[in-house]
């Protein structure tokens, strides 16, 4: 995600009532450092609800001081700023990954954990890496020490039904590496449907913010919801047997023991607004407040130019629709080339070609035409002609964002830098990947802009690196007005 696209979906976090937002990983790069600022600075200090509820705004970092200095420069502006800091405990992971002993892991996490505190952090978190696997004297041991080097928040990875608990990890949607994680959704509302089995055990999420912000991390982090998943998914509260559709009618709470207003969803519009090509401005910024997003004047004339455009080709437009342009047109990286105009055409008579356009952060126009195994294929070697920026294109993907003909397409796309040995690496990380998403009722338009996010990403990456390893070297990095 964009910074612009993290810092919405901190501010929905908040108003659903989220205790703590581990934001990000500072020390990983420059753009996460700031995006991690830029939360803490803002919504770490923005009472949300009556009852004025501030977030506590975290960031992560392994048991080193660089790691550690970037995490507390990014959330120190917060009202409630807190470290988390991590090393592994497993025998496998000390001896293989990090080749020390138990001893000097204990070591470093003693010193580590103090490190933080004497910084200024008043809450410090520390998690044993792969617990699961650990020694069990060896993990109560260094859980021990943190605790007298000044931890506040002991947190027990791969591991559940510890006593005495007061915090779980969880993300929307259970998104995460390999399996994902425990879903947020899911254990709030299995908290709240089974309180008397629970103890009376209860949270403070506010559950009616639920599908919105299911929503908006769909939309943002290009990871979508598979329609049967519990509470979010499209199906969860869908009723196509004859048998449940006539118990529903009967009594809803035959097949629902969870209301959809439970978590925030209306099978209905409030006011009935369907929005359409004669929709003006009043209507469509109540829709973009309706779902949740909040832009300033200038942000939203470029949003509803883009949204005539679409207006005047469909008969509706959805909520979907809106949150497919408004990604495109608003939360994107910082504009390096912007897309002018494209021309390609197929089929089975010739070779496919392209012809794009591009605009230069300058104004400057320039034109690149190529040919390719298809329109799409074609335009993007079009756009590397202009560009010039040895790639690799490692993931495409494109849906549809409603039925029908006319529904927008939205596509995403995963690039790195083309390390072959023609061509010099353009990252020092070769590793490292940049992913971008368009949208238009175009598909070769909608694959057109979500290459140049990717690739707007990737430049902006490269020119960041580049003036840090320029600079003198320091973590800390100076707030602009």
């Amino acid at each position: 995600m964009t910074s612009a696209e993290k810092l919405v979906v901190a501010r929905q976090l908040a108003r659903l009532g989220v205790d703590i937002i581990e934001a990000g990983f500072p020390a990983s790069s420059p753009d996460d450092l700031d995006a991690v600022r830029s939360i803490a600075i803002e919504v770490g200090n923005t009472p949300v609800g009556e009852d004025g509820h501030v977030p506590v705004i975290c960031g992560l970092s392994r048991c080193n001081k660089r790691d550690i200095d970037a995490a507390w420069e990014a959330v120190r502006h917060a009202r409630k700023p807190r470290i988390h800091t991590f090393i592994a405990t497993s025998e496998i992971h000390m001896q293989h990954k990090l080749r020390k002993t138990p001893d000097q892991v204990v070591a470093i996490a003693r010193e580590m954990v103090a490190y933080a505190r004497s910084l200024g952090c008043p809450d410090v978190e520390f998690s044993p890496e792969d617990a699961g696997r650990s020694n069990r004297e060896f993990l109560y041991h260094i859980l021990e020490e943190v605790i007298k080097a000044g931890a506040t928040t002991l947190n027990i990875p791969d591991t559940g039904a510890y006593a005495g608990a007061r915090q779980l990890e969880v993300t929307i949607n259970g998104i995460g590496e390999r399996a994902g994680n425990a879903s947020l959704e899911e254990v709030v509302m299995a908290i709240k449907c089974r309180r008397e089995l629970l103890g009376g055990l209860h949270t403070g999420i506010n559950s009616q913010h639920i599908t919105m912000t299911s929503k908006m991390v769909q939309e943002h982090s290009g990871l979508h919801v598979q329609p049967h998943k519990a509470i979010v998914g499209a199906n969860a509260f869908a009723h196509e047997s004859g048998i449940h559709q006539d118990g529903m009618l009967k009594f809803k709470g035959t097949y629902e023991i969870i209301s959809p207003d439970d978590i925030g969803l209306t099978r209905a519009n409030e006011f009935g607004i369907v929005l359409g090509k004669l929709s003006g401005r009043h209507a469509v910024r109540t829709k973009l407040v309706e779902l949740g997003y909040e832009i300033n004047d200038k942000e939203f004339e470029d949003f509803f130019k883009r949204y005539k455009e679409v207006a005047e080709k469909k008969k509706r437009v959805t909520d979907e629709d809106i949150e497919a342009l408004l990604s495109d047109e608003i939360f994107q990286p910082k504009v390096i080339w912007s897309l002018g105009d494209v021309q390609a055409t197929c089929g089975t008579l010739g070779l496919s070609t392209a012809t794009v356009k591009l605009i230069t952060i300058d104004g400057e126009e320039k034109i690149g035409c190529s040919v390719g195994t298809g329109p799409v294929d074609a335009a993007y070697k079009a756009v590397d002609q202009i560009i010039q920026i040895p790639t690799v294109l490692r993931e495409y993907s494109m849906t549809s964002v409603t039925e029908g003909i006319d529904a927008i397409a939205t596509t995403r796309v995963v690039i790195a830098g083309d390390v072959s040995a023609d061509k010099p690496a353009l990252t020092s990380n070769s590793n490292r990947s940049f992913s971008g998403s368009g949208a238009a009722m175009d598909v070769v338009v909608s694959s057109v802009r979500a290459y140049l996010s990717a690739l707007n990403k990737m430049s902006s990456y490269v020119g960041a690196v580049k003036a840090s390893s320029e600079a003198p070297e320091t973590i800390s990095v100076q707030t602009t007005e």
